[in-house]
């Protein structure tokens, strides 16, 4: 942001006079409600932003020491002052937290500094407390007195005229967040475009049930042709001529395997009762990937419908490396701590019911066909937002279509599994939700 800019927004920011929630949101973003206002500085290495919205949804949770130390000091504090460095684009707030047998003093220096932008929380003598980043091109260490950055070549302190700034701030977001939800979309669909590629191919590789009886029919026969001339084949020979049951000439190669003609038979009975399994159970790999490219278009269809990035970005958490390498068939995705699970078809909802815990809490759309969705709340309360956005996604990985829709949830010791997936459940709740055009 340019200098002129913040001189302007700390003009604004001095009409407040308490920080009643303070957190970070996205890895270089801190949200601070003042006054009961909605205030988001963004401290991007790319761009610094400061801008003003009403449709934020929380989906991470922070919990490092730099978390935890600005919800210390920060939270529920009175503002005592806020400035702006007459030398560069640093913002100062100084609060002051006062309880029954203390007062704590605390600045939050928030630097809009391009590549090197970072929020420090410092003590009342100027030391750093902690800091979102530590860098190497300047010393950053709790404890220590905090080295002050060198002065930038030039500032634009020209006049700028704003006649109304929360309009600025909202129009500042408006602008960010569709060009952020432009490259999101292309750049998320783009990645579902690969792995539905990856699919089709596996698809258009499986082999037809009836070539698989024909071909277990023929190592059957086979096998059958080498018993009965058993008595014509030396031990070591490795391919054999001579006439079917109809009197066709056939030849007939032994499995490289095979000891002799006898366990080659062996070999090729094996051979044709593991190609009927496969032709019997083919149907279900199809179907399995068949499932995927559906939950797969679901994903697709709800990029194309966000209208925030976060809604985009709670699709693709980062994911722990994990040593197995089985894919699961349900899919988990994380909304501020809380661990979201989505079956992606019938095997991935009976697993869920399998996997939840008593107090989890299970939610399915109420007299349709649904996805079954658990959210793990390790006997925690689940917030209204948790629980909200859980519905919404149960909805929109069980329709295909925009509208309203009606949510029931209740714990998962209130769910009886029937046949299946199929289920029984008592003591439940509706929400209702609206899956937009």
């Amino acid at each position: 942001m340019r200098y002129k800019e913040l001189r302007e927004i700390v003009k604004y920011l001095q009409n407040f006079h308490t920080i009643d929630q303070i957190e970070r949101v996205q890895d270089n973003t801190i949200h601070m409600r003042l006054d009961g206002k909605d205030i988001f500085f963004d401290l991007g290495r790319s761009k610094n932003l400061i801008y003003l919205r009403e449709d934020f949804t929380k989906i991470r949770h922070y919990n490092a020491p730099f978390d935890k130390v600005l919800a210390k000091r920060c939270k529920k504090s009175r503002i005592e002052k806020i400035e702006l460095d007459e030398n560069d684009k640093i913002i100062r707030i100084h609060c002051l937290l006062r309880s029954s047998y203390k007062e704590e003093r605390t600045i939050l220096q928030l630097e809009f500094t391009g590549r090197h932008a970072n929020a420090i929380i410092l003590d009342d003598k100027g030391n750093v407390l902690e800091a979102l980043h530590h860098d190497y091109h300047r010393d950053i260490r709790p404890g220590r007195p905090l080295h002050p950055l060198p002065p930038p070549k030039k500032l634009d302190k020209s006049p700028l005229a704003i006649e109304n700034m929360e309009k600025y701030l909202r129009d500042l977001y408006e602008k960010e967040r569709q060009k952020r939800l432009s490259i999101l979309k292309s750049a998320k669909s783009l990645q579902l475009s690969k792995q539905e590629q990856k699919l089709h191919k596996l698809l258009e590789g499986l082999e037809k049930e009836e070539d698989l009886w024909k071909k277990a029919e023929e190592e059957e026969k086979k096998a059958n042709i080498l018993l009965a001339n058993l008595h014509q084949i030396p031990a070591y020979q490795e391919c054999f001529k001579t006439e079917d049951f109809e009197g066709n000439p056939i030849t007939i190669e032994l499995p490289k395997e095979a000891q002799n003609p006898a366990h080659g038979a062996r070999l090729l009975f094996a051979k044709a009762k593991k190609l009927r399994q496969k032709a019997a159970n083919i149907h279900i790999q199809r179907e399995n990937i068949e499932e995927k490219l559906k939950f797969l278009a679901k994903k697709r269809a709800i990029i194309q419908r966000a209208k925030t990035p976060e809604q985009i970005e709670l699709l693709f958490p980062k994911r722990a490396k994990s040593k197995s390498k089985k894919e699961k068939n349900y899919e988990k995705f994380v909304i501020d701590g809380f661990g979201v699970y989505v079956g992606k078809n019938k095997r991935g909802n009976v697993e869920l019911l399998k996997k939840a815990k008593a107090n989890d809490v299970w939610l399915h759309l109420k007299d349709l066909p649904s996805a079954h969705v658990i959210v793990a709340t390790n006997k925690q309360n689940l917030p209204a937002h948790i629980l909200e956005q859980a519905a919404k996604l149960c909805a929109q990985f069980s329709v295909e279509h925009p509208g309203k829709y009606l949510v029931d949830y209740t714990q998962r010791r209130n769910v009886k599994p029937k046949e299946g997936a199929n289920v029984k459940y008592v003591k439940y709740k509706t929400i209702p939700v609206t899956i937009e055009q």
